[in-house]
C-alpha cells in the first residue's frame, strides 16, 4: 500500500475514534454510563458498531477514555488556572481560578459544557477505575488549599480541605441541575458576577 493511501487510512481511523469519543462524552452528559448504548453512540458518531470493537474494544472502555479525557481536560484547566495565583491571592481570587472551567463551559456550551458535565456526574458517582486521576485531583486541591490558608491561618488544613470540596461538589451540582441550563443561557458578565461570590463564601465559611 502507497505510503499516502496509508496516511488518509490512519486520519479516517482518528476521525472516526475522535467521533466516537465526541458522540460518547455527550450521550454520558446526558445520562451517565448505564443510560447510553452501543447503537446511540454509533448513530450519533455516523459509525458502524465494529469501529467501536476496533478502537476501543467494547462499550464500556470506550465510555471509560471519554470520561478519562473530560475530566482530564477538566483538571488541567483548573490546575492551571489555580498554579497561577499568588500565594496572597484573595479569597476571591481564588473561587475565581476554581471555577473557571466551570465558567468557560457555561459561556461556550457545545462540547465544553459536555465535558462539564461528565466531570460533574463522575465526581457525584464515580465510576471503577477513576483512581488513575487521583494524582491530578489531590494537585488542584493542594494548590487551592495553599491560597486558603495564607487567607485563613487560623483554619486547620482537614478543614480547609473540607471547603474545597464542598465547592467542588457545588460546581458539580450546577453542571447538572436545571440551574445549569439558565445559567448557560445567561451572559457570562453577569454568571460570573453571580457565581464568584457563592464560591468565594464556600471557602470563607462562618464561623
Amino acid at each position: 500500500m502507497k505510503p499516502e493511501k496509508t496516511d488518509l487510512r490512519r486520519e479516517a481511523g482518528q476521525r472516526t475514534r475522535d467521533d466516537l469519543l465526541a458522540a460518547a462524552l455527550e450521550l454520558l452528559a446526558q445520562r451517565g454510563q448505564e443510560g447510553v448504548t452501543l447503537r446511540e453512540i454509533t448513530q450519533k458518531a455516523n459509525a458502524n458498531v465494529a469501529a467501536v470493537s476496533y478502537h476501543f474494544g467494547s462499550l464500556r472502555a470506550l465510555c471509560e477514555v471519554a470520561i478519562e479525557h473530560a475530566l482530564e481536560r477538566y483538571l488541567d484547566a483548573q490546575i492551571r488556572e489555580l498554579d497561577a495565583l499568588a500565594g496572597n491571592a484573595a479569597l476571591s481570587e481564588l473561587a475565581e481560578a476554581f471555577a473557571r472551567p466551570m465558567l468557560t463551559a457555561l459561556a461556550a456550551g457545545g462540547r465544553d459544557l459536555a465535558v462539564i458535565r461528565t466531570v460533574a456526574r463522575v465526581g457525584i458517582d464515580p465510576p471503577e477505575g477513576w483512581e488513575r486521576l487521583t494524582g491530578k485531583f489531590e494537585q488542584a486541591r493542594r494548590q487551592a488549599v495553599r491560597v486558603l490558608a495564607a487567607n485563613l491561618p487560623e483554619v486547620d488544613e482537614p478543614e480547609l480541605v473540607f471547603r474545597v470540596r464542598c465547592a467542588a461538589g457545588m460546581l458539580n451540582w450546577l453542571a447538572l441541575a436545571p440551574i445549569g441550563a439558565e445559567l448557560a443561557a445567561e451572559p457570562a458578565e453577569r454568571v460570573e458576577r453571580m457565581l464568584i461570590p457563592v464560591v468565594a463564601g464556600a471557602f470563607r465559611g462562618v464561623r
